[in-house]
């Protein structure tokens, strides 16, 4: 899939920078190209001559080189690549592409291209987790930025959370998907994903029982097709689809919120098990056991497959899930009719299927011409063959 691509890898700094070195020759492994750019401060921790040796092309580091402007100049370097990979990717170096700014090579590069990018985030948890760069995110996220990873782990600090770099294999799968030439390039496609957390205190909170292992595979199967994922997940016990650009929420109002802002697409896959109601009355503090039972007072949550299949920005492919544990089919039509949505994936979740939290699932997906019945199959095989007939219906669309 990558032999031929052209990549232009941007090497930021921070520990995790070693792992460029292995990202590209897995790269090469698979015949593409890569041009690197190292950052001065990526420069601290690998060496121009390890990095060129592995590329086989020449290292950029310097803006104002006076040799590469007059041969090719930044701004044809910031175009001619398939893909820009930002790999490991710096809190400044997010701000920086955030804020528009372009003082070195990379943040000019950045600014300049009109090429797809994908960033591989690297930095210390506490700095991953601040609000300034979750800013950031969001803003990049908007913009159109591609990630993969950060993963949750050890990191060389001594602390453990998230903030880790992607193995360069995970990176490698987002990079192919990011150029995947399928049925699905060019459309936008948004899925949401896992239970939303409905807090009652700071502890406590109302929920259901999802994995997000079947939103997951859809979003990583629309990928694979070459669709552009914006992934919405709640708090899943599963790994988000790498190659997908993934907003991570924890209420049904902020997954509400996060599908609004992605709109326009061209489709949307809502397989998230969202909470239908939430407390009135959530505290800032924990409620003490006293020998008083506490009175929950239960609010709706908004309905978000419903709020999209009727509104303004209604993608052209509305798909909604139904789990049901008693008649299922006559449960999800009404749902269908009722919320407004093109299809309905039906199944059965009682506790005897083992579907919900397990690794096979099965499905009837409702339509306007009626039911279709798929066979049991693992959630990845589900996941891709709705993924193959969304985009033979979109097909259909002008």
């Amino acid at each position: 899939m990558l032999h031929g691509k052209r990549l232009l890898l941007i090497i930021g700094g921070g520990i995790a920078a070693y792992k460029a070195l292995d990202l590209i020759r897995r790269l090469r492994e698979r015949g593409a190209q890569v041009v690197p750019v190292l950052t001065r401060a990526g420069a601290e921790f690998v060496t121009p001559m390890s990095v060129a040796a592995l590329s086989g092309h020449k290292v950029h580091r310097e803006l104002f080189d006076l040799t590469d402007e007059a041969e090719m100049g930044h701004i044809q370097l910031s175009r001619s690549a398939d893909l820009v990979v930002v790999a490991p990717a710096t809190a400044d170096l997010m701000a920086k592409m955030a804020q528009g700014r372009a003082d070195d090579l990379a943040s000019t590069l950045l600014l300049a291209t009109d090429t797809p990018v994908l960033v591989a985030p690297a930095m210390n948890m506490r700095m991953w987790d601040h609000p300034a760069t979750r800013r950031n995110l969001a803003v990049l996220q908007q913009d159109g930025i591609r990630f993969v990873g950060p993963d949750e782990g050890s990191m060389a600090c001594g602390e453990f959370g998230p903030g880790r770099l992607a193995e360069p294999l995970a990176i490698v799968a987002a990079i192919e998907a990011a150029l995947a030439d399928g049925p699905l390039k060019g459309r936008h496609i948004i899925v949401t994903s896992g239970p939303t957390h409905e807090p009652i205190d700071p502890v406590r909170y109302i929920a259901n029982r999802s994995s997000g292992a079947q939103g997951s595979a859809i979003g990583r199967a629309l990928a694979a097709l070459g669709a552009d994922v914006t992934f919405i997940t709640g708090p899943a016990d599963v790994a988000a689809p790498e190659g997908t650009r993934v907003i991570r929420v924890e209420t049904a109002r902020q997954m509400l919120d996060a599908v609004q802002s992605a709109l326009p697409a061209d489709a949307a896959v809502f397989a998230a098990a969202v909470a239908d109601w939430r407390t009135a009355d959530a505290t800032d503090h924990k409620i003490k056991k006293n020998g008083t039972l506490p009175v929950l007072s239960l609010i709706e949550n908004p309905d978000i497959l419903a709020t999209v299949s009727k509104g303004a920005d209604r993608p052209a492919l509305v798909v909604g899930f139904a789990a049901e544990t008693d008649d299922v089919i006559a449960h999800a039509t009404a749902k269908r009719l009722r919320k407004g949505c093109d299809w309905i994936v039906a199944n059965d979740v009682s506790p005897a299927t083992g579907i919900m939290g397990g690794t096979e699932n099965e499905v009837t997906v409702i339509r306007p011409d009626g039911a279709e019945v798929w066979p049991r199959m693992t959630k990845d095989m589900v996941a891709s063959r709705l993924a193959r007939s969304i985009a033979d219906t979109l097909a259909g669309e002008p």
